[in-house]
């Protein structure tokens, strides 16, 4: 199957393993760019779409964010909590992709809306099986939210469930 119109974003600050990713996700599938970020810092300007990110045709929003915890400058952790306080962004999915870290990092994760942690395989036939499920879930069976400004009519009208 074929996912087009899905740009994922990738934040990891080790260019090796992002590489990787990015080719395991080529390979499940996922034919538009998928695009990157070496920090935290540098994830925000994307998704802010300032400086180098302004233009929305080479830089489009993702439909999903795969998130390494261990980053320099802004930690995933901080770029989680960053990312949760966006009105236009905080639906935005986030997969924390990240190498083993103490329970107390990985319910932090939760805490802040994570909606899913995966550990990073340690082979790339291992990582090739964990992007074909992923893409499959995120990219096929998942219905996505919105990702506005503008606040759902349900929020308008001030009702709850």
């Amino acid at each position: 199957m074929s996912y087009v119109h899905h740009t994922i974003l990738v934040v990891d600050s080790d260019q090796d393993q992002a590489h990787f990713t990015k080719l395991a996700l080529q390979r499940v599938g996922v034919i538009t760019p998928v695009q990157s970020a070496r920090d935290g810092e540098e994830a925000i300007g994307y998704l802010s779409g300032r400086g180098a990110f302004q233009d929305r045709e080479c830089y489009p929003m993702p439909v999903l964010m795969l998130l390494d915890l261990k980053l320099p400058h802004i930690s995933g952790v901080g770029l989680l909590s960053w990312l949760r306080d966006q009105p236009a962004l905080k639906r935005l999915p986030v997969v924390v992709l990240t190498s083993p870290v103490p329970p107390a990092d990985l319910n932090r994760a939760y805490e802040l809306g994570c909606n899913s942690f995966l550990v990073k395989p340690n082979s790339f036939n291992a990582l090739l099986v964990m992007m074909q499920n992923l893409v499959q879930y995120w990219l096929g069976l998942n219905v996505a939210p919105e990702l506005a400004t503008q606040p759902s009519a349900q929020e308008q009208s001030g009702s709850t469930i």
